[in-house]
């Protein structure tokens, strides 16, 4: 990709497979001229690609495989941070690029370094919080920078939480080893900032009696553009990211370092935060099940991440073998 944006850390498609999807599940037209096949897949992971429990299923991983045999990138682009990728990196292909936070980082996994990423102005985190806080008290904050996690007392997290400690201590070390920093968030900000640079990607909010959607319009009303508010959860946590940071800007200049334009892409996803890749792509799939917002952003509609669905579309697209 190209040079770092500021706060960057150092360092022709074939006739259909009989049986495979129905037409009308798979038939998305193109919203422009595709010149041949689609060149590059973008697909989204927690409730797209991922089963429900998590897993790539076997036939998932074969066309994945098949599609990197044709030379076709298949490129993940998830909300997910680095630390829930750690499974799934064996399945990027030999290009070893994946999109994660949202689309604020670049990471290549065959090397194991960032590539990109678009940190989020300290100022603007902290004006953010402080009005949300006010106008919509109850909410709680945790930050995703490259290096892990750290959260604000009462935010709760994702299965069983690692080891907490108290207050703003923890050097990186010690973050490295598994410890989680829970603070108020100004706190934890400080705290960072003494530690030396490690770009915050993500800022979490959370309201544990908020609807998901309200909450969410309700943070993004208030944020305007001084971030970038979305959501893919199914419980009300609103995800941040730097202004005018989605996964469609970090599909645009991944695609643009490629050569590969919007048309020859192909996009798969589920929640609000796959809708601007959904739009951006030459052709794109809601999952059944998907979010309204979704549904009605994407050209078509795929069969559920349960019954591996990216997968079935992908094999009347490129004609590849099924069980």
């Amino acid at each position: 990709m190209p040079g770092a944006v500021p706060g960057a850390v150092p360092g022709a498609v074939p006739g259909a497979v009989p049986g495979a999807v129905p037409g009308a599940v798979v038939d998305a037209a193109p919203r422009s001229s595709v010149g041949g096949r689609p060149r590059l897949v973008a697909t989204d992971l927690d409730g797209t690609l991922l089963r429900s429990d998590s897993t790539v299923s076997p036939r998932t991983a074969a066309a994945l495989v098949a599609l990197e045999e044709r030379g076709v990138r298949v490129v993940m682009v998830t909300g997910r941070p680095l630390r829930w990728m750690d499974d799934l990196w064996r399945y990027v292909g030999a290009h070893g690029v994946a999109l994660v936070s949202n689309g604020a980082l670049a990471w290549d996994a065959r090397e194991g370094r960032v590539l990109e990423v678009a940190a989020l102005p300290d100022d603007a985190v902290r004006a953010c919080v402080a009005e949300v806080r006010r106008r919509v008290p109850g909410t709680t904050f945790a930050l995703e920078r490259v290096s892990g996690f750290s959260r604000e007392p009462g935010f709760g997290g994702r299965g069983t939480l690692p080891a907490e400690v108290p207050g703003a201590a923890g050097t990186p070390a010690e973050r490295a080893g598994g410890a989680l920093r829970v603070a108020p968030l100004e706190a934890l900000l400080d705290a960072d900032a003494a530690d030396g640079p490690d770009p915050v990607v993500k800022l979490l909010a959370r309201h544990w009696a908020l609807a998901p959607d309200d909450f969410w319009r309700r943070v993004e009303e208030i944020v305007g553009t001084r971030l970038t508010a979305t959501r893919s959860a199914t419980t009300s946590l609103v995800e941040l990211s730097a202004a005018g940071v989605t996964k469609a800007s970090a599909m645009a200049r991944l695609c643009a370092d490629l050569g590969v334009v919007a048309a020859d892409v192909v996009a798969f996803g589920d929640m609000p935060n796959d809708v601007p890749m959904l739009t951006w792509a030459g052709r794109s799939w809601a999952m059944s099940g998907a979010h309204p917002a979704v549904v009605a952003a994407a050209d078509a509609t795929a069969p559920g991440c349960d019954e591996d669905g990216v997968a079935r579309v992908l094999e009347q697209l490129f004609a590849l073998p099924h069980p």
